[in-house]
């Protein structure tokens, strides 16, 4: 026998709870497949205030403002010895100006939480193995926790499962991204910060001593802790031997600010590294399914756009979904795709000008413009679709502009 539903969402990750939630607001039978067990440990910990609309929008903001995360207020960034910081209440955007660092193990589970007790049917270490979309709508070939196989026929497919990016794998939909092949080691420690100048209500962005596409995270969470990370290309990580945690450590101390930082830092969680993490695809939706934040798009982690992106194509997803489901015919290109891209696009530029420098040029600026570092605190707070600002409507030409403008002589 088959089991029928409306919606099989792929992943109870941020993406695939919010297309949950938003799915059972409008009483849809929603089924959620998730291979691994909740709470597990994700990677991408500072969230953007965009992100927040989308949670509140998925009846989520309680849950989450409850579970006593570290709260965040911006950025700051370091070259040196230059420092600056971006106050995300101080924007163009309207809309929230703050936010959260999360451990996403604990976050990720209060979202899926979330969503099951909004009615979705959440079903851990259950695994989609293949997919059948010629009929109408789908069918799911799932293995349950004991390794027994079931059918499931859906009139539609949500894939939000991440990295694992099981129906571009399955559908035949991967392509190369266009990005250098990049790898990030990182680790959570508890952090010893002692100096009272440090702003934990921010995430730190450091720039290696010598080379501008090298660069840190140190994101700050509640109760002293905090997740440190080097990004570079991959030949530039395999300068450093030994185990993952001492080549972290040999690479965070190689910047003098945070040896100093972290004096008394306890490296008490082994280190791990990811490579090669951008990703790209032919087509972010077909007949019968959408695919939904990283199992469309991955970019980089410089900016922490990844949780932001996910939930907003949650969100554009599910009301194309709905008219769908209502029996109308939406134009999935020009209301979900196109909208989508808009604004991954927008951090695509940013991303970009950043490992050039030329971004770096542009923040550590001395004398900024207050209305143009306004629209810039838009862009990292995550408002990468709003159009009312230059730096989105045409971020190629806005930012080449201010670019050459900064430049160094």
């Amino acid at each position: 026998m088959i089991e029928q539903c409306e919606v099989v969402v792929i992943g109870a990750g941020p993406a695939g709870a919010v297309a949950a939630a938003l799915l059972r607001q409008r009483g849809r039978h929603v089924i959620v497949l998730e291979r691994e067990q909740f709470p597990r440990f994700s990677i991408g910990e500072s969230l953007l205030p965009q992100s927040m609309q989308y949670i509140e929008q998925a009846g989520m903001l309680r849950a989450v403002v409850e579970a006593g995360f570290q709260y965040k207020n911006g950025a700051a960034f370091v070259r040196g010895d230059r420092y600056t910081a971006f106050d995300f209440r101080d924007k163009h955007s309207p809309g929230w100006g703050t936010t959260y660092q999360v451990q996403r193990a604990a976050f990720d589970l209060v979202l899926a939480t979330e969503a099951a007790r909004q009615g979705a049917d959440l079903r851990y270490r259950h695994q989609v193995t293949a997919a059948d979309f010629s009929g109408e709508g789908a069918v799911l070939d799932v293995t349950r926790p004991d390794g027994d196989p079931y059918r499931i026929r859906a009139r539609f497919v949500l894939d939000a499962s991440g990295f694992g990016r099981v129906l571009p794998r399955l559908l035949d939909l991967e392509q190369p991204s266009n990005f250098p092949v990049r790898g990030a080691l990182f680790t959570h420690i508890e952090d010893g910060i002692a100096d009272a100048r440090f702003d934990r209500n921010k995430i730190r962005v450091c720039v290696h001593p010598e080379h501008c596409n090298v660069w840190y995270w140190l994101i700050p969470f509640a109760g002293g802790r905090c997740s440190i990370g080097v990004v570079a290309e991959q030949a530039f990580l395999a300068q450093y031997q030994g185990s993952e945690t001492e080549r972290l450590q040999a690479l965070v101390h190689a910047e003098p600010t945070q040896r100093l930082l972290l004096a008394n830092a306890k490296w008490d969680t082994p280190a791990r590294q990811i490579v090669g993490y951008a990703s790209n695809v032919k087509r972010l939706w077909g007949k019968g399914y959408a695919l939904l934040g990283n199992a469309g798009e991955f970019l980089d982690p410089v900016f922490s756009s990844g949780v932001t992106i996910a939930v907003k194509s949650a969100s554009l997803a599910v009301a194309c979904l709905q008219r769908q489901l209502d029996g109308e015919t939406p134009d999935w290109n020009a209301d979900f795709a196109v909208p989508l891209k808009k604004g991954v696009d927008t951090f695509r530029t940013f991303v970009e000008s950043w490992y050039a420098g030329g971004f770096q040029d542009i923040i550590f600026h001395e004398q900024q413009q207050p209305e143009i570092r306004r629209m810039i605190s838009s862009i990292l707070a995550g408002y990468a679709w709003d159009e009312s600002n230059p730096f989105v409507k045409e971020s190629q030409r806005r930012l080449a502009a201010l670019e050459t403008l900064c430049k160094p002589e």
